[in-house]
């Protein structure tokens, strides 16, 4: 640790006091609104505690201190916000995505950057969110599960096999690299304990791998934002330096940002005397041309019978879509545009609606997530402090309208939060068990 604070007092000169000041003492929580489920003024209406915005994006707030326990709100669980340090979400807007755009997040999990971008898009383009690691790739898909999202592609693949496999497919890509982590020592003890130079300087040969496999996949005047949350030289401007001097046909630009401090002229650092903790986001646009790959149109059978039934009786118009896919005994909702998926991990790629099982069809948590109330063709809708989402969020039955009959929304203040199954009066409870709160 001492060896690291003296890199921190040489790189921030008579500013190390005051660093240490905002490091020891100030916390900084925050949350980011889905606007996929909720706007702004409604999330702010529903909450019982006053939000302040952060610089960082327009839809992100700090979160008092003294609010406990918010990951067990009915607003959490319907997907309303995403729980997310307010640097954090720098990045993104760094990013500018932008309606129709193909969106690669390469290291997405746990996914608060893939669900930022989502946002953005507000169900148009591709976002594809990718994660090396199984087990994260999981929490990722659970989150883009809870936030809404119906047009991401998930996948669980190494950046080089990706990137290679998806030359010129992009408009835009994040890399979010895996780092030392020094912005987060306070919130994180093992990346305090697994510190040295050593590993600083690994980090930045893995960081400057992963970002030349990257470039791969971004199209002709594309743009790549490379992002940390580390304060480290070696992780950060000399990434970017190297990585700048390698590939002549790239070029860092202007975000038009103007949180944090500027490096490197058009790079950006924020320390925690900045707003938040520490991170680092450079864009980079790509001058020269690239492959293109095709894309992909997959002959689909002819859908069955029993999931074409579902999708008509229980949605309004097809709201994900008329490219319906089954894999096995399970039915997707399958984006338009994908390039050929052959001999890549992917966990999903649009909608998982549900499982044939015999000569019934069972629904899945995702199809109703990614729904808005109006998409469906029954709803409940309770109130955020009533005893009955308190009761379907537990996994109890719950009293409804006896003239609902079937698959029914469960929503919160109008947000889907999940579905049951209804029988004279009785909504029997489809909440996964696995996100229950108990």
């Amino acid at each position: 640790m001492n060896d690291f604070l003296l890199k921190m007092k040489s790189l921030l000169g008579d500013e190390f006091d005051n660093f240490l000041k905002y490091y020891n003492d100030v916390n900084f929580r925050g949350i980011r609104v889905n606007t996929l489920k909720c706007s702004v003024d409604k999330l702010k209406s529903l909450v019982d505690f006053e939000i302040v915005n952060t610089p960082f994006c327009k839809e992100g707030f700090y979160l008092p201190n003294d609010v406990k326990s918010i990951g067990n709100s009915p607003l959490h669980h319907c997907g309303a916000f995403y729980v997310q340090e307010p640097s954090a979400t720098s990045a993104v807007t760094m990013l500018s995505v932008q309606k129709g755009d193909k969106v690669l997040d390469l290291c997405a999990a746990p996914g608060g950057k893939s669900t930022q971008i989502a946002a953005q898009l507000n169900s148009t383009g591709i976002l594809w969110a990718n994660e090396i690691v199984k087990s994260r790739s999981l929490i990722l898909l659970s989150n883009i599960e809870r936030m809404g999202i119906s047009n991401a592609v998930v996948s669980n693949c190494h950046p080089d096999v990706l990137c290679n496999s998806l030359r010129g497919y992009f408009d835009k890509i994040l890399v979010d690299a895996p780092c030392s982590g020094e912005g987060m020592f306070r919130k994180n003890d093992d990346a305090q304990a697994q510190w040295s130079q050593e590993h600083v300087e690994s980090c930045a040969v893995r960081q400057l791998q992963i970002l030349n496999s990257a470039k791969n996949a971004l199209k002709e005047n594309g743009v790549i934002v490379y992002s940390t949350c580390t304060f480290s030289v070696e992780e950060n401007e000399g990434v970017i330096t190297k990585f700048l001097q390698e590939n002549p046909d790239f070029v860092l630009e202007d975000s038009k940002v103007d949180f944090g401090r500027p490096t490197l002229e058009y790079a950006r650092r924020i320390f925690p005397m900045d707003g938040g903790e520490g991170h680092f986001a450079a864009r980079l646009r790509k001058l020269s041309e690239n492959v293109s790959v095709p894309i992909y149109n997959s002959k689909l059978e002819k859908t069955p019978s029993v999931v074409t039934d579902f999708y008509n009786d229980t949605f309004v118009n097809h709201p994900f879509g008329d490219n319906i896919e089954v894999v096995g005994d399970k039915a997707y909702s399958v984006i338009n545009g994908l390039p050929n998926l052959k001999g890549l991990p992917i966990l999903r790629k649009g909608v998982l609606l549900g499982e044939i099982k015999k000569n019934r069809f069972e629904p899945h948590h995702s199809a109703f997530m990614a729904a808005k109330k109006e998409d469906c063709r029954q709803a409940v809708d309770l109130k955020l402090n009533s005893d009955d989402i308190a009761k379907f969020l537990h996994g109890e039955e719950i009293k409804v309208d006896t003239q609902l009959k079937g698959y029914t929304a469960v929503c919160v203040e109008g947000m889907t939060t999940g579905f049951g199954k209804v029988s004279n009066g009785n909504l029997k409870n489809k909440y996964p068990k696995g996100l229950r709160v108990l």
